[in-house]
């Protein structure tokens, strides 16, 4: 159904958005992965785009993290060359904008690509350059780059994607993340890296508590993370009198959740939108807001992601307006960018 047909999916896209939390490498159009895959003559499991559509469409109900990240492989040998990074970024940031999005953040592991013959310096490069090709949200002005490193990698790699990220501090990199299965790979494993990131003040967001416990959040936020990727088993501290010092120092530090619903139930992190944790973890007063994490993979975008917590929640417009402002307010954009895009939301709303 269009949003002309739905009214609430009409509130929905009217809503403005801040984007925080998306995978360059899982929201790719599908078009554009069945045409980079064609171009380097690699094996896909489609031989048209609907047909690829439906695979992912099938895909996405994996039910575990694991699972769920098996589909990247196939994104990131389409993706490796210059001018198809470049592609990818430009495209997000248009559609990320389509979406209502005044802010956006995107992210990925650059050092992934050089299995692919592609330097994570040519990656960044590359990315940086079709971020800045935006003419709805541009490089340094309304959008940035997030760099992760893979955390199941040993630490050396966390720290050269860490140096990485360094090196384009300040030339539109905001950002240092750690993504991956979470479960056996906590944060405290990368401590060096992560000292090295904040030493240097490039804001740092860590995936925590998606696959794994409350306690892995605040393991997190001790390491330096300002923002937590998911962070939803955050709620078992709420529900747990005797953890409940957890959620406190949450609060108490302003860590901010960049939840993602959708791509949480498909997971096997939440159940369903109905019961997701995000709406008791916004009532008991976590700094939070909504994203899509991966729009191929997941099948959703932002509107969407908007419209099913407005339908399944009882979460009103209101309520996403100020997620929103939150989100803005934790960007790791600069000061005047993150005002601009108050202002923006201020306009819109």
């Amino acid at each position: 159904m269009n949003a002309s047909a739905d009214p609430l999916r009409a509130t929905a896209q009217a809503l403005p958005k801040v984007l925080l939390h998306e995978h360059l490498d899982g929201g790719l159009r599908v078009a554009t992965l069945f045409e980079l895959m064609r171009a380097r003559g690699l094996p896909h499991p489609a031989t048209s785009v609907d047909q690829l559509a439906r695979w992912f469409d099938a895909n996405a109900h994996a039910g575990s993290l694991e699972k769920y990240l098996q589909g990247f492989a196939l994104t990131v040998a389409a993706m490796a060359s210059p001018a198809a990074l470049r592609r990818v970024a430009l495209e997000a940031a248009e559609d990320a904008a389509a979406d209502g999005a005044v802010l956006a953040e995107f992210r990925i592991a650059p050092l992934l690509f050089e299995a692919h013959g592609l330097s994570g310096d040519a990656a960044v490069e590359a990315l940086l350059q079709g971020l800045a090709d935006s003419p709805a949200l541009p490089l340094n002005q309304r959008s940035g780059l997030i760099v992760c490193a893979m955390r199941h990698l040993p630490p050396s790699e966390t720290l050269r994607a860490a140096q990485l990220a360094l090196r384009y501090q300040g030339q539109g990199v905001v950002g240092f993340d750690l993504a991956g299965a979470e479960r056996g790979h906590p944060p405290g494993e990368h401590a060096q890296a992560l000292a090295l990131v904040r030493e240097a003040g490039l804001g740092i967001t860590l995936h925590a508590g998606e696959a794994d416990g409350a306690e892995r959040v605040l393991e997190a936020a001790r390491l330096g993370a300002t923002r937590i990727g998911h962070g939803i088993h955050l709620v078992d501290a709420l529900r747990d009198p005797g953890r409940h010092h957890l959620l406190d120092e949450a609060i108490e530090r302003g860590l901010h959740l960049e939840v993602c619903p959708t791509s949480n139930v498909h997971t096997g992190a939440a159940r369903s939108i109905a019961t997701h944790p995000i709406t008791e973890l916004w009532r008991a007063g976590v700094s939070l807001s909504y994203h899509t994490d991966n729009r191929l993979m997941s099948r959703v975008g932002h509107s969407q992601e908007a419209a099913e917590l407005l339908r399944h929640t009882p979460l009103t417009p209101d309520d996403l307006r100020a997620m929103a402002r939150q989100a803005a307010q934790h960007s790791f954009l600069p000061v005047p960018q993150r005002e601009a895009a108050l202002a923006a939301l201020d306009r819109t709303s």
